[in-house]
């Protein structure tokens, strides 16, 4: 059951990136001669009157080909022929898609009772409980910083490695202020105070809220990972290929369909802003191409491309390849 969830995963990942480039090719009136979900070799093909549907051996990938992409065609209805606007509008719908898929993901995933910062119990002997803290505080401040949520409080107590922390709470209408001092718990490697949280069961509408707010964050810690290894601040340990996705994905599925589906929408992102990366075969290649004959009005030759584009989905395999080779002999290890 855990293979089938990765498998149907990732097929509504990459059949969305897909769609979203199909479903503006037809809105632009650009001819699809082939709508692709996997790679490899054929499974089985669908023949419609002008697109031919195909389920391919391996779920790692996906395509939509249209006329006149790789080069030029006299058809009007030829992706080449078309404005940069339009072609534009074509190739950025795939990541956006991905993007839409992420935050219905999230909303799903923000459907289950979270945690807010008010006391629900109190360890015996434990420095809330030496502090003063009671069943039914909600705590507003750490270090004179606003806690929003519950991992407000976890992120400060743990990044303080042990020092006192001033918390301020709300106990009967009225503010007070306590200093604390976290201890380490040994069993589960960080700094605890011992209190655990009131569980709120969330409103459509806060569960909406949570898709948009949690996939804004993740598209912010993607973009600072990428900017890091840019840097070369980043270790081979931090990039992972198929292995390891496929390992991480059976780890977060034995953990429960909705922290399945959690992962599923940072899948779906880390796919969005890969994509977009300006490299050749990838959508960014040719976002990068497009805006470039938007701001010139000088169109790049269209077997000039094809062929650059060639070459890259190459160095790409070669690429795929080698992270494999190194998820297997230098393996991502989980805690």
């Amino acid at each position: 059951m855990v293979v089938i969830e990765i498998i149907l995963l990732f097929s509504v990942l990459i059949l969305g990136h897909e769609l979203g480039h199909f479903t503006l090719a037809k809105i632009n009136g650009v001819k699809v001669e082939e709508f692709s979900l996997g790679m490899g070799k054929r499974l089985f093909v669908i023949k419609g009157k002008e697109t031919e549907y195909s389920l391919r051996l391996f779920p790692i990938g996906g395509y939509v080909k249209m006329l006149g992409e790789e080069g030029e065609a006299d058809d009007p209805r030829s992706f080449s022929r078309k404005s940069p606007a339009q072609r534009l509008s074509i190739i950025a719908a795939g990541p956006l898609m991905n993007l839409v898929i992420a935050v219905v993901l999230f909303t799903i995933f923000s459907t289950q009772a979270f945690p807010i910062p008010t006391i629900k119990t109190i360890k015996a002997g434990s420095p809330s409980e030496i502090a003063g803290l009671k069943s039914g505080d909600e705590l507003k401040t750490i270090n004179n910083k606003a806690i929003n949520n519950w991992q407000d409080l976890g992120t400060e107590i743990n990044n303080g490695k042990g020092s006192i922390i001033n918390i301020s709470y709300m106990r009967e209408g009225l503010l007070n202020k306590i200093t604390i001092t976290p201890t380490l718990d040994k069993a589960l490697g960080y700094y605890i105070i011992g209190i655990s949280p009131v569980l709120k069961s969330p409103t459509f509408f806060q569960s909406v809220k949570s898709g948009f707010t949690q996939t804004g964050s993740v598209i912010s810690q993607t973009l600072g990972f990428f900017k890091t290894a840019l840097m070369g601040k980043a270790s081979i340990n931090d990039v992972g290929g198929p292995v390891t996705i496929f390992k991480m994905s059976n780890q977060y599925a034995k953990q429960g369909i909705l922290t399945f589906i959690g992962f599923g929408a940072i899948l779906s992102i880390s796919l969005a802003i890969f994509n977009i990366i300006p490299f050749p075969a990838l959508d960014g290649g040719w976002i990068f191409i497009l805006l470039f004959e938007m701001i010139t009005r000088k169109k790049p030759d269209p077997n000039k491309v094809g062929f650059v584009n060639y070459i890259g989905f190459m160095i790409l395999i070669i690429f795929m390849i080698l992270v494999t080779i190194k998820d297997v002999i230098y393996p991502v290890t989980f805690k």
